[in-house]
């Protein structure tokens, strides 16, 4: 008896199962980064205090330059950096027990900030899973 058959089987459903759509996950960091921008901006919008407007204005650019470093290290057929993708998990999860932490100033505002964090982290936790689990993109290997 043979165990070839099985191994190649093993073999494809491990390179399928590996296999990252990069273009895909370009998409999810950008709009990662476009949230981080409406953080950002969403203190300006809002009635703020000044703790809320400095903690968003940080924390937004934060998340938009983590998220914009991941996105150009795709589009260059390389693997977002999985370290990167969790310390945005962690300002995601920032942002949403900022409001109970800090005063927002506005319940428009605290909702705001809560729901983005809420998608940064879930956003930013499947680029780092979807990452940590992918073999190096096909284009990557043939570059000197």
């Amino acid at each position: 008896m043979s165990n070839t058959p099985n191994a190649d089987a093993n073999r494809e459903t491990r390179s399928t199962r590996d296999h990252l759509n990069t273009d895909m996950m370009q998409w999810v960091s950008a709009l990662v980064a476009l949230i981080g921008l409406y953080v950002v901006a969403s203190p300006f919008i809002f009635e703020a205090t000044d703790t809320a407007t400095w903690n968003d204005t940080l924390v937004g650019t934060g998340i938009f330059v983590l998220a914009g470093y991941n996105f150009v290290r795709l589009s260059r057929d390389r693997l977002a950096s999985v370290g990167i993708a969790s310390l945005t998990v962690l300002l995601g999860l920032w942002l949403v027990v900022a409001p109970a932490v800090i005063e927002m100033g506005s319940n428009e505002l605290a909702t705001g900030t809560a729901v983005s964090g809420l998608a940064v982290a879930v956003l930013s936790a499947y680029n780092a899973y979807a990452n940590s689990r992918a073999d190096a993109p096909e284009q990557t290997r043939t570059r000197a």
